[in-house]
């Protein structure tokens, strides 16, 4: 169900994003932070920038703050000087922060046009319009937020003083309630803010429960929340920006929060952009919201969405599970048929291994090189059809670069399916049995089979596909189906031509169990 509501919404906000007036296209950092050159493009509303510690997550975030002319605060407050401050010493020259020159580049679309503006920093920071005279900064609402922020003692004993002295009572209206509780598992009777001057205290009601409480003696999650839906349940056409969207909430508070998010956006024109370390809260959103950065010796880039597998071992718990990269669904299934036999005899069980597929043989360079960075080559077994092995010493010396040694498998045949063509040849009596058919039958099946592609013009990889597809269609299985049931009965066939596989595979798992 909760899978379908994101479905659901995600549609419309991709939808909604070509009726938009305002929104935030691109943002282009230079010289700061260990950023040389960095572009980051927002293809959805709500965006979601994930990466390692100091990967410039923030730095992006607070950039993305400095894009708008804020109307009704101050001049000061969203621009870099002050968002991006240097230390100046004056008695200590040596104590100040090297001043660069800083850019950073904003593509917008503004009242339904294209424009763009920069700011640079020379002696102090300028406005530019990319070449354009009589150029003015888009306005727009910006709200920033960052919900790991802790709340210091000199803080705490500043609002306290609240309650000692005269103060404005303000309800939160019923919409913002409601947005906590779609997300919270809490029912409230009333929610206030204690206002003085500059200073404000949630107040809350149960409704459950007799309990009445201000913000002190709430968890961190629910005052989290409630400091969200008060602050911009109400906001329209904004720009929101949230940093460490995770911090203090359970991974299904995570799920929740991040989908009302996506509601809140769409009805109220928001456009969000968020930080994170948690794969709940990649998972939230769809594959071009994702947006991964990396650093590099001399700057920040923008990686491209990582495959499934590879981001569940970056963001979630590589160190307790198996992670195999393979070529496609039939190599998985391949796959799937050896670990229905070697995980009993192993001790494992079915979420200890994460197969990922649907990537060519010429990436697979790239993702070693990836996760190498992420120090979790350890952690991954890579699978290539047998006419990769070419490739092997290439891959080999890829996981050296970063001080890896890697064995990477290769399955049997050319491809699976040429594999699994030979396979029931040499045995149509074992497999007619296995799949319903005369050993005649299959036997003239497969003949028939062979007639009809003699003539194909196409790779001999591409011919076996299409013939393993047609015996499986006439058999009325699915080929991930027929793959796994022949690849399991071989691999517990000790005299079968899986045998070398087979002990190679064990041996990687075990050398991997063994690590854990």
């Amino acid at each position: 169900m909760l899978q379908r509501n994101f479905n659901q919404v995600w549609d419309q906000l991709r939808a909604n994003k070509a009726q938009r007036q305002e929104f935030l296209e691109s943002v282009t950092i230079k010289n700061i932070r260990g950023i040389d050159n960095l572009t980051v493009r927002f293809e959805y509303p709500v965006s979601v920038l994930a990466g390692p510690n100091a990967s410039g997550k923030s730095t992006v975030l607070f950039a993305c703050a400095c894009a708008y002319k804020v109307p009704g605060t101050s001049a000061k407050d969203f621009v870099p000087s002050t968002l991006f401050p240097n230390l100046s010493s004056r008695i200590e020259p040596a104590l100040s922060d090297q001043q660069q020159a800083t850019q950073f580049e904003f593509y917008y679309i503004h009242k339904g046009n294209n424009t763009s503006m920069k700011w640079a920093r020379g002696k102090s920071w300028n406005r530019s319009y990319m070449g354009k005279k009589g150029g003015a900064q888009p306005e727009r609402r910006i709200y920033v937020r960052t919900l790991a922020n802790l709340t210091s003692p000199t803080e705490v004993r500043s609002v306290l003083q609240i309650g000692k002295g005269s103060y404005h009572k303000v309800a939160v209206t019923s919409d913002l309630i409601a947005f906590a509780q779609r997300i919270l598992p809490l029912k409230y009777r009333e929610v206030v803010l204690l206002k003085k001057g500059l200073k404000d205290l949630l107040f809350a009601q149960r409704d459950d429960t007799s309990a009445q409480y201000s913000e002190f003696h709430m968890s961190s999650g629910e005052r989290a929340l409630l400091r969200i839906s008060t602050e911009i349940s109400n906001l329209k056409d904004a720009l929101v920006l949230i940093d460490k969207i995770e911090a203090g909430l359970h991974p299904f508070t995570q799920q929740q929060i991040m989908l009302e998010l996506q509601r809140l956006a769409l009805r109220n024109n928001l456009q969000i952009i968020v930080t994170t370390h948690s794969p709940v809260v990649l998972d939230s959103v769809p594959i071009e919201a994702r947006i991964f950065l990396e650093r590099t010796n001399d700057n920040v880039i923008v990686k491209p969405p990582f495959k499934d597998v590879i981001q569940k071992a970056f963001y979630g718990q590589s160190l307790e599970k198996l992670f195999v990269l393979c070529e496609d669904e039939t190599a998985e299934a391949f796959l799937n048929g050896c670990f229905d036999v070697l995980n009993p005899r192993l001790g494992l069980v079915h979420d200890d291994v994460a197969i990922g597929r649907d990537t060519s043989k010429d990436e697979f360079l790239n993702h070693i090189a990836a996760i190498g960075k992420f120090q979790q080559l350890q952690s991954f077994l890579f699978v290539l059809d047998g006419d990769a092995r070419n490739k092997e010493a290439a891959l080999k010396n890829r996981a050296a670069d970063f001080g890896a040694s890697i064995q990477p498998l290769f399955i049997p045949g050319a491809v699976p399916e040429s594999w699994a063509l030979d396979t029931l040849r040499n045995y149509p009596g074992r497999y007619g049995e296995m799949i319903g058919m005369k050993a005649d039958d299959l036997s003239r099946l497969l003949m028939q089979s062979d007639q009809i592609f003699t003539s194909a013009q196409d790779k001999p990889a591409n011919i076996a596909k299409n013939k393993f597809y047609s015996i499986c269609e006439q058999n009325n299985r699915t080929p991930p189906e027929l793959m796994r049931l022949i690849a399991r009965s071989e691999a517990e066939n000790p005299q079968s031509d899986m045998k070398v596989f087979m002990e190679e595979l064990e041996i990687q798992v075990r050398n991997w169990q063994s690590r854990k």
